[in-house]
C-alpha cells in the first residue's frame, strides 16, 4: 500500500504478485467525503510507503483526507 502526497491511495495490486480479482477497494473510495487510511510508515524492506508519487497502481486519485501511520497522523 501507497499514498502520495496529494492524497493517491495505491493498495490494490503489487506488480508481479498474483491477484484473482481487485475486489472493493476502489468502489469504497469513490465518491466519499472522507477516506482515512491507516498503516505502517514503512515497507518490509524498510522504504517509505508516503510517497511523493505512488509507484504502484492506483485505486483512487486524491481520496486520502487523513493518514495514520506508526509513526505520525496526516
Amino acid at each position: 500500500m501507497e499514498v502520495s502526497q496529494e492524497g493517491d491511495l495505491a493498495n490494490w495490486v503489487v506488480p508481479g504478485k498474483t491477484f484473482k480479482a481487485m475486489g472493493g477497494a476502489m468502489e469504497l473510495v469513490h465518491g466519499v467525503e472522507n477516506v482515512v487510511v491507516a498503516m505502517t510508515h514503512l515497507n518490509e524492506f524498510g522504504q517509505p510507503k508516503v510517497l511523493e508519487n505512488c509507484s504502484l497502481p492506483l485505486t483512487g486519485q486524491r481520496v486520502v483526507n487523513t493518514l495514520i501511520t506508526d509513526l505520525a497522523v496526516f
